[in-house]
């Protein structure tokens, strides 16, 4: 059948390092947040000095930034210093306070975790972190479920740097007081990037993970133009990817206009997580709304009860909102009318790349 006759010659590619695609590489340059990571590099190093480092929330929509920034300010850290201990944990899937927990074990290297309840461990883990200065990051706080680690951290651990990254100010406003009155963060805004810091941030990362000229530069600044509409690098990098693998196909050697509207029209509304990271209760809700999309959120929330679902309004209300922030779903906020404020629920797969303007 020759299925492979027509493809590039064996071992050929247009890919040099297909890695600096992923959304979590870190490049020797993160362009357009040298301020923020001076700001955080000024809140840590008090550290240096065994003092108390300065609490941080990071704030901004998905797609600016805000973790490779943070990861980047702690690789050169890293490289700097043995004095400070790096902790760096995303709470979108170590969610309570017990899996947080075990993520410090495991960075820190303790492996006797087995019947050991969360008090227990932490001990253990204040033990060791006392022992040097701290940097804690977590990332997507706003999906934690509860936040009785935070409270313990700032009670017990000694020297040390919170950093908290959140897509979300309201998160901010719904703090618990108890947590805020200890934390007193300061607060660094990540702003979406203009058409220009955009572009220049696909051509860095094309730069490391192509060949030069590899990109017809009407294909190139198509897919500037659509990651600008979208206002999400992580969109960009994909289409890039995309682009790639759709000119890897057709054995061209060169990313054509023709690919990138291809990638584009491959593409649904950007989600930021894929679902099978999802929870078993947010996956079921996803399909409910699926299913049912343009309904308010309160009559989806009698379907889910009267389906057998188990959790009270509130949780079910968290689960949605998580689905929003990550665009697996829309929402739409009705003011006033009979029945007061309430929320619309869209399942977020009617507008494909190709229809923004």
């Amino acid at each position: 059948m020759a299925l492979f006759k027509d493809m590039l010659n064996s071992g050929e590619s247009l890919f040099v390092n297909e890695i600096a695609l992923d959304y979590d590489f870190i490049p020797k340059v993160v362009p357009y947040r040298e301020t923020q990571q001076r700001y955080l590099a000024a809140c840590i190093k008090p550290l240096l000095n065994q003092r108390n480092g300065r609490n941080v929330i990071m704030l901004g929509p998905p797609g600016v930034g805000k973790t490779v920034a943070c990861k980047h300010v702690l690789q050169e850290l890293e490289e700097t210093t043995d004095d400070v201990i790096l902790v760096y944990i995303n709470c979108w899937q170590k969610n309570t306070t017990y899996k947080v927990v075990i993520a410090m074990c495991d960075i820190l290297g303790y492996k006797f975790t087995q019947n050991k309840k969360t008090e227990e461990l932490f001990e253990i883990v204040k033990n060791m972190l006392n022992k040097k200065s701290t940097v804690f990051v977590f990332d997507e706080i706003d999906k934690a479920e509860d936040y009785d680690f935070l409270y313990s951290l700032l009670e017990e651990i000694y020297r040390k740097s919170i950093f908290l990254i959140t897509n979300y100010k309201s998160w901010i406003d719904e703090m618990d007081e108890r947590i805020r009155s200890r934390l007193l963060p300061d607060i660094l805004e990540f702003k979406p990037y203009n058409a220009i810091e955009t572009k220049g941030i696909l051509q860095e990362r094309a730069g490391y993970a192509f060949p030069p000229n590899a990109f017809e530069p009407a294909a190139f600044d198509f897919l500037a133009k659509k990651t600008f509409e979208v206002g999400d690098i992580r969109a960009g990098l994909h289409l890039l990817r995309e682009s790639g693998l759709i000119a890897e196909d057709s054995s061209s050697k060169k990313i054509t206009l023709e690919h990138a509207q291809k990638a584009c029209s491959k593409l649904q509304t950007f989600s930021a997580k894929d679902t099978e990271e999802l929870d078993e209760d947010s996956k079921k809700i996803l399909e409910l709304i699926r299913g049912n999309s343009g309904k308010k959120i309160g009559d989806l929330f009698k379907i889910y009860q009267e389906l057998g679902g188990q959790l009270v309004y509130k949780s079910f209300q968290r689960r949605v909102n998580k689905l929003d922030e990550n665009k697996f779903i829309k929402t739409e906020k009705l003011v006033g009318g009979a029945e007061g404020n309430t929320t619309i629920l869209k399942i977020a797969i009617d507008k494909k790349l190709t229809e923004f303007d």
